[in-house]
């Protein structure tokens, strides 16, 4: 099973992104990276986590799900719909990412089951 590189922006939350670490992914925030709070773009963010080599992880689908239409020249985006069960979110990311080798190019939709 590949353990993926990935970069989370500020709308993702931290603890899911420390849960991602357990589930053995390697991951860098936004906070970790010292970029937080400086309004940067979604366009250079996702450049910023190409330039690492890294997927980047959002909550904000439509602004990335757009970016990729525009390029796919990326290391990756995985986008998710909120959840206010973070584990249950990192979860679903693990479970979606895990056997796929590169996520490069690649466009990963998590969404959260619909309560039935």
């Amino acid at each position: 099973m590949p353990t993926h590189r990935l970069y989370t922006n500020e709308n993702f939350p931290v603890p899911a992104a420390e849960r991602l670490r357990a589930l053995g992914h390697d991951v860098v925030t936004i906070l970790d990276d010292g970029l937080a709070n400086r309004g940067v773009s979604d366009e250079d963010l996702l450049r910023r986590a190409a330039s690492l080599g890294r997927a980047l992880v959002t909550l904000n689908r439509r602004d990335f799900v757009r970016l990729h239409r525009r390029s796919q020249d990326h290391c990756g985006i995985v986008v998710c719909t909120a959840n206010t069960d973070l584990e249950a979110l990192s979860s679903r990311i693990h479970d979606q990412i895990r056997d796929i080798a590169d996520l490069a190019r690649q466009l990963i939709k998590v969404s959260k089951p619909i309560a039935g």
